[in-house]
């Protein structure tokens, strides 16, 4: 049986739990969208408590609030986090949605992962950690996974869609805390929507290797939001 058969295997049942997971999500993300349109206007609901930074652009704002509510973030039923399609979401080219986030560059991290692969190493565990500490009274904590190119495009979905899911399935067994879910966000790009440039290789990352475009895509960004929407 040749290496790349058996790799295919082993890593069949890592990939099995987050691919039965994005069916039912997506669905209930979609249709809270559907209902409740937030980029038409500005919501009641404040996700952050301090006085926001100089990077909560109005387009950031409806990102933010979009993923809200497809989120279940906003609203008094708290129904945690659903994960949603990050190109319905954010409407943006991928291009204007890198930029939104280049001004996190000190606050952000970046959790990489080995090809093909949803686990997280000792050094991305940290690295989730730090970045949550990080909080300075924000209440929305943004995870967004990617994946390289490699590969089938459905395969690179699935493979962000755990990546993401591995950042808080971490949160949630390192602190015990059953409001965790109701703070994060996930979003997941697979490979066809916002690739990393090596640009983003000097930002705080997980791994202190040596970084390609292939390498800095193999991951999840992670930040707290400190935008009031």
């Amino acid at each position: 049986m040749s290496e790349v058969v058996l790799r295919g295997i082993l890593g069949a049942p890592a990939l099995l739990v987050p691919a039965l997971m994005v069916g039912s999500w997506l669905g209930s993300a979609e249709e809270r969208l559907k209902a409740n349109d937030p980029s038409a206007a500005e919501s009641e609901v404040a996700i952050a408590s301090v006085a926001e930074d100089a990077y909560c652009t109005p387009k950031l704002k409806a990102i933010v609030r979009r993923v809200a509510t497809a989120c279940g973030l906003v609203g008094a039923a708290g129904r945690g986090c659903q994960p949603a399609v990050a190109k319905n979401v954010a409407q943006l080219s991928d291009e204007d949605f890198n930029a939104l986030f280049r001004p996190l560059e000190d606050r952000a991290r970046i959790v990489q992962f080995d090809a093909d692969s949803v686990e997280l190493d000792e050094g991305a565990k940290a690295t989730v950690e730090k970045a949550w500490g990080d909080q300075r009274g924000a209440s929305f904590f943004f995870v967004v996974a990617r994946a390289s190119p490699d590969g089938k495009t459905d395969h690179n979905e699935k493979l962000s869609a755990g990546r993401a899911q591995a950042v808080l399935d971490h949160l949630q067994r390192r602190f015990d805390d059953p409001d965790i879910a109701k703070q994060v966000g996930l979003l997941w790009l697979g490979e066809d929507f916002a690739q990393l440039d090596e640009a983003f290789c000097g930002w705080q990352r997980s791994r202190p290797s040596e970084c390609t475009a292939k390498e800095i895509n193999r991951s999840a960004f992670v930040a707290w939001i400190d935008c009031a929407i």
